[in-house]
């Protein structure tokens, strides 16, 4: 059983650096419970999966997945299924760096009138920038 920890804990490692996160408990702990409905990780805990001393239940490795965007299968086993179907990530996700990354995830744990709001203020700054852009463009025109 120890292999499997050990082994699991290389894939947790080798997952996160994919993802562009850092492998270390704090980051690990941080956007574990960001994510996770059920009762938080502690520091301890999620540093005892890095080094192979435990492994998660499949509530927290289905979470742990879907974070870092692999199968659970492949988490858990190390499985390499070249046949297997996998959802495409999205574009904007190309060239987003990790600040962006956590805003976006700050975003989408919003509230729904809180996320109308923040978009209504993010809308307002872009109309601005493409009118400055615009009186800009026609200031060299002339």
């Amino acid at each position: 059983m120890q292999d499997a920890k050990t082994q699991f804990a290389q894939r947790l490692r080798a997952a996160m650096v994919a993802a562009g996160y850092e492998p270390k408990p704090a980051v690990l702990e941080r956007e574990f419970n960001t994510r996770h409905w059920g009762k938080p990780m502690t520091l301890h805990g999620v540093r005892r999966w890095l080094l192979g001393e435990t492994l998660p239940d499949h509530r927290k490795l289905t979470t742990l997945a879907d974070w870092l965007g692999v199968p659970v299968q492949a988490l858990v086993y190390g499985s390499t299924d070249k046949h297997a179907v996998r959802e495409r990530q999205p574009q904007w996700h190309t060239g987003v760096g990790y600040q962006d990354r956590e805003l976006f995830d700050i975003y989408l744990r919003l509230p729904v009138p809180k996320r109308r709001l923040a978009r209504d203020v993010i809308l307002a700054i872009a109309r601005a920038h493409e009118a400055e852009q615009a009186e800009a463009t026609a200031r060299e025109a002339r």
